[in-house]
C-alpha cells in the first residue's frame, strides 16, 4: 500500500495512492476524498448469498464495524483517495506476511490491502462474565499485504517476551501479534460489564502488542 499520513498528529487522513485496478478495502464512510478512483459498497463478508449477509451481520455486531465495507480501485496510474478514521489520533500500517499476522481489537480497523483478509474469531472471558456461554470477538489478518489501524491517542509498541508477560487494560489494546498467547480477564473489583471496562488481557509469549493512549470511554465520561 502506497500511502501518505497528512494532517497533525491528533486528526491525520491518510492518502492512498493506487495504480489501475488496484484496489484496497476502506472502512465504510471513511473517505474524505478521492481523485482518479471508483468506490463499490459491498458486504463486509467473503462469503456470498446469506451466508454473506449473516456474516456482515454477525461481523457489524461483534466487531465495532460496519455492516458494509467499500471498496476503492484506482481508474488510472495516478489515482489517490484520503480517508480519515472516525475518531482523532493515530494511523498506523502493520505488515500483514504469511509468517506475521495479527489480532486487531475491536473498531480499529481502517483500511487494507485487496490481497489481505480477515476473519471474526471469539475470545471467550469466561464463567465469571458470562456464564460461559459467551464472549468478545477479535478480527484475525490473514494474507500479505498492508492493514492500516487507527486508534483514540497515540499507537505505542510494547515487546513481550518469556520474562515480560504484560497484562494491558482491554480499551487501549489496539491489536497484536497472533504468535501471542492471551486470555481476558475481568479485572479485580471492577463489574463495568456493558462498556468492556474492568477487563484485562494478559500476554505472554514472543511477540508485540500495539496499545493506543487513551482510552474513549473513560474520556466520554470525564467530558460529561
Amino acid at each position: 500500500m502506497d500511502y501518505i499520513i497528512k494532517g497533525d498528529s491528533d486528526c491525520p487522513i491518510a492518502e492512498i495512492h493506487l495504480q489501475t485496478h488496484e484496489t484496497v478495502k476502506i472502512e465504510r464512510g471513511s473517505m474524505a476524498y478521492m481523485s482518479n478512483v471508483s468506490i463499490e459498497g459491498k458486504m463486509n463478508s467473503n462469503k456470498k448469498g446469506l451466508g454473506g449477509v449473516l456474516g456482515a451481520i454477525g461481523r457489524s455486531l461483534t466487531s465495532g464495524e460496519s455492516m458494509f465495507i467499500t471498496e476503492a480501485t484506482g481508474t488510472s496510474s495516478n489515482a489517490f483517495l484520503g480517508i480519515a478514521p472516525a475518531i482523532p489520533g493515530k494511523i498506523t500500517c502493520l505488515k500483514v506476511q504469511p509468517n506475521q499476522h495479527y489480532y486487531l481489537n475491536n473498531g480499529v480497523f481502517l483500511a487494507c490491502d485487496g490481497s489481505v483478509s480477515y476473519e471474526m474469531k471469539s475470545q471467550s472471558v469466561g464463567k465469571a462474565l458470562f456464564g460461559g456461554s459467551g464472549g468478545f470477538f477479535v478480527m484475525h489478518t490473514f494474507g500479505q499485504g498492508d492493514v492500516m489501524v487507527s486508534a483514540f491517542g497515540d499507537i505505542l509498541e510494547i515487546d513481550v517476551d518469556e520474562d515480560h508477560p504484560i497484562t494491558i487494560d482491554n480499551e487501549h489494546v489496539v491489536a497484536w501479534d497472533d504468535s501471542l498467547n492471551y486470555e481476558i480477564k475481568v479485572a479485580s473489583g471492577t463489574f463495568g460489564f456493558t462498556t468492556g471496562e474492568g477487563l484485562v488481557n494478559a500476554f505472554h509469549g514472543n511477540g508485540k502488542v500495539y496499545i493506543q493512549t487513551r482510552n474513549i470511554h473513560n474520556d466520554i465520561v470525564n467530558i460529561g
